[in-house]
């Protein structure tokens, strides 16, 4: 049993005989532009439960059920297995390979020989076949650093598409919501139209009011009949949307609950001097589509570099009498030392291409960086200027209901012209009707910060 270990150590010595990996080590970048990377990724505590702080059931029950259903998160996640896979091949690939054979022959007439005519002739082989790449240049080393942040990636990526589907799940329940809310509003302005119309009516026919002032009742009936189409296009086209993200025909889903638009108790907290970007997955992705680049460029270079690989046999070969015995006994190693020397000019375009790639990735982290600041900064001050407009709001539907309220009492008691009642009234509809849009618009833009910070900005209920 000597030979066996000979060819064991032998195949050891020359796997453990590599150098260093070629092409450059990989250092994250720390900063772009004026904008600190000082940290790495972390996953936002309430990156999977932010739209809690909502208390909305019908919300929470749409998010599990994307969440469990949604077809792109399947295909992410499926990507992640993928590239895991790929990663744990590229691993194995350092080491050994080989397998275990037996077969047996058995022929007759091995030539056209008259001595060979009638002789036959049987044998047998079994044993162990091994093959192993020396990897002198860090080739499967840098393939399999390549292949880890691949794998990272994809991890990082379904996080991501995590998040982008929650949010789209908010912001379309939102747009069914806001579409219901105006939709409700539409039809309380298009009954209080038709009362106003019927007393007009009957004035018209008693003679004290003439057929001018119908018209322009008329006329505002009409407008609102004409709105509703479109609030009913906007809630069908958001339920639709909805049941696409939970992979569920629309006439399955039910949205129970009242026509109102889901709110927070207290203001988002947004901590001074932290660093956000930590919790962008998107950002974290394109990071580590860098770094696999980096990785690519020493698989490149390793190919300028004479590569070692060895095989060998360890077992047994036939023998005149089948038997099993040292005289069958064999063993074999062959190492192969190979240089792409003659596809100099090929190799050193391939090296060019994987540092241009490399240069490529880093210009798309630094874009995702400075686009995810500016997605950060926008979405707060857009969601700062909504709170002004929706308090605005609140205050211009407030004291139009007090001035139609007062309007009204005038036109009973005979000191105010229809016509002025009209215009009031037209001013408190206009007036409901934009309130119902900007409170839509306002949760809209706080799903945005949500779905631009990662879910990152935890509500707390107040002490």
């Amino acid at each position: 049993m000597h030979k066996f270990t000979r060819v064991a150590v032998a195949l050891m010595l020359t796997g453990i005989v590599s150098a260093c990996a070629v092409g450059p080590d990989y250092q994250a970048p720390d900063n772009v532009s004026t904008i600190e990377l000082t940290t790495s990724y972390q996953t936002a505590d309430a990156v999977k439960s932010w739209w809690q702080a909502f208390e909305d059931e019908t919300l929470s029950s749409l998010i599990e059920l994307a969440l469990t259903e949604n077809r792109s998160l399947h295909e992410a996640l499926a990507n992640v297995r993928r590239a895991q896979a790929v990663f744990s091949e590229s691993g194995a690939q350092r080491w050994p390979q080989g397998s275990v054979s037996a077969g047996y022959q058995a022929v007759e007439n091995t030539s056209l020989l008259d001595a060979d005519d009638g002789v036959q002739l049987r044998g047998f082989n079994t044993g162990l076949s091994l093959n192993w790449d020396a990897d002198l240049a860090g080739k499967l080393v840098r393939a399999e650093q390549a292949a880890l942040a691949r794998a990272e990636q994809a991890d990082l990526l379904w996080r991501d598409a995590q998040l982008q589907v929650i949010s789209q799940v908010v912001n379309s329940y939102g747009q069914y919501r806001g579409a219901q809310i105006r939709l409700v509003c539409a039809q309380m302005n298009l009954a209080f139209l038709q009362q106003s119309r019927d007393v007009i009516q009957a004035q018209v026919d008693a003679g004290t009011a003439t057929t001018f002032e119908l018209a322009q009742i008329d006329t505002q009936i009409h407008r609102v009949e004409t709105d509703i189409p479109s609030m009913r296009i906007a809630q069908a086209t958001a339920k639709r949307t909805l049941a696409a993200l939970v992979a569920r025909q629309a006439d399955e889903l039910e949205l129970g609950g009242a026509a109102s638009l889901p709110t927070l108790r207290s203001p988002l907290p947004v901590a001074q001097g932290e660093n956000y970007l930590q919790y962008r997955p998107d950002v974290a992705s394109a990071e580590r589509a860098l770094a696999a680049s980096v990785a690519d460029i020493g698989v490149a270079t390793a190919s300028l570099y004479p590569s070692l690989s060895v095989s060998g046999f360890l077992g047994f070969l036939s023998s005149p009498g089948l038997a099993l015995n040292s005289a069958s006994q064999s063993w074999s190693i062959a190492p192969t030392l190979q240089w792409s020397g003659l596809n100099w000019s090929a190799v050193k375009a391939q090296v060019r291409a994987s540092n241009a790639e490399a240069d490529a990735q880093l210009a798309r982290f630094e874009q995702s960086v400075i686009e995810a600041v500016n997605d950060m900064d926008l979405s707060l001050q857009n969601y700062q200027f909504s709170r002004e407009q929706l308090a605005s709001a609140k205050q211009q539907f407030k004291a139009s209901q007090q001035s139609a309220s007062i309007a009204r009492i005038r036109y009973e008691e005979g000191s105010l012209e229809f016509l002025q009642l009209l215009d009031t009234e037209r001013e408190l509809i206009a007036s409901r009707d934009q309130l119902a849009q900007i409170e839509q618009a306002h949760f809209l833009r706080l799903v945005e910060v949500y779905r631009s910070f990662s879910g990152a900005l935890q509500w707390q209920q107040p002490g």
